[in-house]
């Protein structure tokens, strides 16, 4: 079977690989309105958001910032702000 066009890494490969570093925008986690819906949690691409009872963060050294977890949030308590290092 050949490999599928256009794969940079496999699925999950940043829970290997350290990526938080190339990353320009971080999800900050404003636990003002969380609804513990966990949402974030199960559409982070890598799954490397954490926590419970309104309290999550992401694991910064693989976190990609690609959004997803701020896009979706039903009550907008995720921000995406630009990474300054």
């Amino acid at each position: 079977m050949p490999k599928p066009e256009g794969i940079v890494s496999r699925p999950g490969s940043s829970k290997e690989y350290k990526t938080g570093a190339w990353r320009t925008k971080k999800p900050i986690f404003k636990q003002i309105k969380c609804n513990d819906c966990r949402i974030c949690v199960a559409v982070c691409p890598d799954g490397i958001i954490f926590g419970a009872n309104k309290k999550y963060w992401a694991d910064l050294d693989y976190c990609k910032g690609c959004g997803i977890c701020a896009e979706e949030c039903p009550v907008k308590d995720i921000e995406m702000i630009v990474e300054v290092k």
